[in-house]
């Protein structure tokens, strides 16, 4: 039996889906049960992936749905692919016997194994209905893809009971229907106004339902897909919902940090597989985490950061690999008037306010030491439009036609810059090298009308990120000159109004060079010796 929740205070973790398949072991072995004694816990899974994201539940799911809407594929389909679901989580049970259990234990796998085959059976009924049909609705979305979170917990609420620890698969499918009992075109238009705010709506509710489960002294095992929610929660979150849920439990429950558990050891300052030197970083802000996101690095949701700012919770993401480990600590960004320039604390000045005045400016960590840039990174299958006026546009009717051409053909941009007769936008596509080629091929005529055009695929944005960055006098210098003595051309050069990130465009080519030489040189972490006399290119690689 787990100790009265009233004295111990809350901490939620996350795991994801690839933890949940491959290393549950750890999970409900030592890392879960390390934090019950001190913590109240509510832990919160993605649906399971035995590999990679690409061949997990959600994407079987996904390919299911696709199945049952298809005028070219029959019911066996996606029976075959729901069976491979099933098969899947079955296989994961009888991987959690051993010769010694008792009969409770052996009880408890055979009741989950009714279960999944129950959940699997249900969803191909639900499926066959909507192949009779031949649509998909956004709920019906939300009911078929909450199926995955809902097995994953399953399996892990059913590992923790067989080892001492009860705990309990709590199901947050209806939750927006308990918070929210409001028409759908309503609940749109709040969600549309301020997402933040309408989930914070829901906190209630999720309150509830965890403190009703622990009330029979159960771990709360939730579910990472909570619907319906406005226009389906894949499209209007994607696929980082699990995080958003996170989240909302450690608002809703006051939390002392939210954890994030990964296979890595937290927020590198560059991509490791491509910078070999790269470190974890202790701290970030969540600002410089929003935008890492944004341009490569797969740290957190930004609109889970949002939620997390807005509530001053703490983001700690961990290593299931290394349980020991400090991991990186995400602190919500202190908001301060734009105008306010940034400053170093005066001597006579008390501890509180030095305390205060050092968040405000970017200050984190025990030594409150300000960095350099914290980190680097990438997004790379980039292509640069550039586009020069023919002159018989305005400057401002220039530059709105051709971003409304780019939005008639959903093609998006990263970054921008632009004058009185040129504009240059760097696009992307998450949809692939070959949708977004064929996009940009579809609206090239239409920006042709207003000039003159050019197109450079196989380019990659490379953004420096950095609390205030804007601040640190020289760090924009630093970063062209170095990139400049290694002979690494520049395509486009953007310095957003958040004040924490320079973007430019290089050719993908020079991405991993350019990456590393930002690294040493302006980040100041020392690269390998040998390489120490490499980053000037010579004539002969051009």
């Amino acid at each position: 039996m787990i100790a009265s929740t009233s004295c111990r205070p809350w901490l939620v973790q996350k795991y994801g889906g690839t933890s949940v398949g491959k290393l549950l072991d750890a999970m409900t072995d030592s890392i879960i049960p390390a934090y019950v004694k001190d913590y109240n816990l509510a832990v919160v899974c993605s649906a399971r992936s035995s590999s990679k994201k690409a061949a997990g539940t959600t994407s079987l799911l996904l390919k299911a749905l696709d199945c049952a809407v298809s005028h070219e594929t029959s019911m066996t389909a996606c029976d075959q692919v729901i069976e491979t679901i099933e098969q899947e989580h079955l296989s994961a049970v009888t991987l959690l016997e051993h010769s010694g259990m008792s009969g409770k234990a052996r009880h408890t796998l055979q009741t989950l194994r009714c279960k999944i085959q129950e959940e699997t059976g249900a969803l191909k009924k639900f499926l066959f209905a909507t192949w009779t049909i031949g649509e998909v609705s956004d709920r019906t979305q939300d009911k078929v893809l909450g199926v995955g979170e809902k097995l994953s917990c399953l399996l892990v609420a059913a590992a923790l009971s067989i080892k001492g620890l009860p705990a309990e698969l709590l199901n947050l499918e209806n939750i927006v229907q308990l918070a929210d009992d409001r028409s759908i075109r309503e609940q749109k238009a709040a969600y549309k106004q301020n997402p933040v705010t309408y989930l914070q709506g829901l906190r209630d509710a999720v309150r509830n339902k965890i403190l009703a489960c622990c009330a029979e002294g159960n771990i709360p095992i939730v579910t990472g897909f909570f619907g319906a929610m406005p226009n389906s929660l894949l499209h209007t979150v994607g696929r980082g919902y699990s995080d958003l849920c996170a989240a909302l439990c450690a608002i809703s429950l006051e939390a002392e940090e939210l954890q994030i558990w990964k296979e890595v050891d937290g927020i590198f300052t560059a991509d490791p597989t491509k910078v070999p030197t790269a470190r974890v970083l202790p701290t970030v802000t969540s600002e410089e985490a929003a935008e890492l996101t944004y341009y490569g690095s797969e740290v957190i949701h930004t609109l889970t950061m949002s939620l997390l700012s807005e509530e001053c919770v703490s983001v700690r993401l961990k290593n299931v690999n290394n349980p020991g480990g400090a991991g990186t600590i995400i602190y919500p960004t202190r908001k301060s008037p734009s105008s306010s320039p940034t400053r170093s604390p005066s001597s006579n000045e008390s501890e509180r306010q030095r305390s205060i005045l050092m968040a405000t400016n970017g200050y984190h960590g025990d030594k409150q030491a300000k960095r350099a840039p914290t980190a680097i990174t990438a997004k790379e299958s980039i292509t640069l439009v550039n586009i020069t006026s023919n002159g018989m546009l305005p400057p401002q009717a220039f530059l709105g036609q051709s971003i409304e051409v780019l939005g008639r053909h959903q093609l998006a941009f990263d970054l921008t810059s632009s004058s009185h007769r040129s504009l240059s936008l760097a696009l992307s596509s998450k949809t692939g090298i070959a949708d977004l080629a064929k996009a940009v091929s579809e609206a090239l005529p239409h920006l042709e009308e207003f000039g003159t055009t050019s197109v450079m695929p196989k380019m990659s944005i490379i953004s420096v990120v950095g609390h205030k960055m804007k601040n640190m006098v020289g760090v924009a210098a630093e970063i062209f000159s170095a990139l400049a003595s290694a002979r690494i051309n520049i395509y486009l050069i953007s310095q957003g109004a958040s004040e924490i990130n320079i973007s430019f465009v290089v050719r993908a080519q020079d991405t991993l060079l350019a990456m590393e030489v930002v690294h040493t040189k302006v980040m100041r972490i020392p690269g390998h010796a040998e390489k120490e006399m490499s980053f000037i290119r010579g004539p002969w690689l051009y």
